[in-house]
């Protein structure tokens, strides 16, 4: 089978692309045919060395996939040849990755893909949409008519922070860089967009919830924590998901005096029931339109190296796609 593939850590260009042994499927594992992939920052992370895990030799990258089931090992239920699947937390904890045109996957962390839904949404949507449901309700306990504050709501995350909370009736404050932007966060959603190039963050959502954020969602790399808890209600929560380096100033007494709460998680550490239900919510959604995809950019198989260069080093204000049969 054709496969992106390093052999070693470093820069994008450490990934290769050509010709591996197709994986068979073992105990409790599924086969598939890989239709899409996603790439994920914590994919650039794992390539770099950033994030050191025990790497099998060759080793696949890549966390997402959508595709159909080709064979089912021994001891796997629910599933049958021919179902149309999708898949996350791969790529992850000495697991082989998603980009190659076959792979296979413990069946608990397989999904059954909505009809109405195709490939590349399905794979786009995936470790973000699990990231997003778990922030938003397993840490954050959103309920419907909370305020939602989301910094950078056209991003990976962001998009799906935007689309879940509005599913359950809350209200979204996002922010965006650009009129480009700001517009795509409005289509997804949001009741409120922050140009902050324009207007002051903290002021306008003062303006727009003088009692304070039920829920803040910080994307940056240096959280600004005087700023957040100020914005936040009281009994207010903070999901931080980046800075992996940052030592940011954080201040004591006025967290504690609100009573609020900071919470931190990495989605590939939630045990396999917890991610079903992300899935089962997901689906739902999809299938009813109130989650949408939010691709900006698709490249075939053998320019993974072009793709993770252009997520490091540029971004591009949503997913990009791995067209894994092209």
């Amino acid at each position: 089978m054709k496969a992106a593939y390093l052999t070693n850590t470093g820069g994008p260009d450490v990934i290769q692309f050509g010709d591996l042994d197709a994986p068979t499927a073992k105990v409790g594992q599924v086969l598939i045919d890989v239709k899409a992939a996603a790439l994920n920052p914590i994919d650039t992370y794992v390539r770099s060395g950033l994030v050191a895990f025990d790497l099998p030799q060759p080793f696949i990258p890549g966390c997402d996939a959508a595709g159909e089931i080709a064979a089912i090992g021994e001891g796997v239920k629910g599933f049958d040849v021919g179902d149309q699947v999708w898949c996350s937390n791969q790529g992850l904890l000495g697991r082989q990755g998603t980009m190659a045109e076959r792979i296979v996957v413990d069946s608990q962390w397989c999904y059954r893909m909505p009809d109405q839904i195709d490939h590349a949404t399905a794979a786009a949507n995936a470790l973000v949409g699990i990231t997003a449901h778990l922030g938003l309700f397993r840490e954050g306990r959103l309920k419907s008519g909370e305020t939602v504050f989301v910094i950078g709501g056209t991003g990976g995350v962001g998009a799906m922070v935007i689309q879940m909370a509005k599913a359950i009736g809350a209200r979204v404050i996002t922010t965006a860089g650009s009129d480009e932007k700001a517009e795509r966060a409005k289509q997804l959603g949001a009741d409120h967009v922050i140009q902050y190039t324009r207007e002051s963050i903290a002021d306008t959502v003062k303006h727009l919830a003088p009692a304070g954020v039920n829920l803040h969602w910080e994307t940056r790399r240096m959280p600004n924590f005087d700023e957040a808890i100020d914005l936040l209600a009281p009994r207010g929560r903070m999901i931080v998901m980046a800075g992996r380096d940052s030592r940011p100033e954080f201040p004591v007494g006025p967290f504690y005096v609100k009573e609020c709460s900071l919470h931190g998680f990495v989605m590939f550490k939630a045990a396999a029931d917890k991610m079903q239900s992300c899935a089962d919510d997901m689906n739902r959604w999809m299938s009813s339109g109130k989650l949408r995809g939010n691709i900006a950019k698709t490249f075939s198989l053998d320019q993974v190296s072009e793709a993770h260069r252009l997520q490091e080093n540029e971004g591009v204000g949503g997913k990009i796609v791995i067209d894994c049969q092209s």
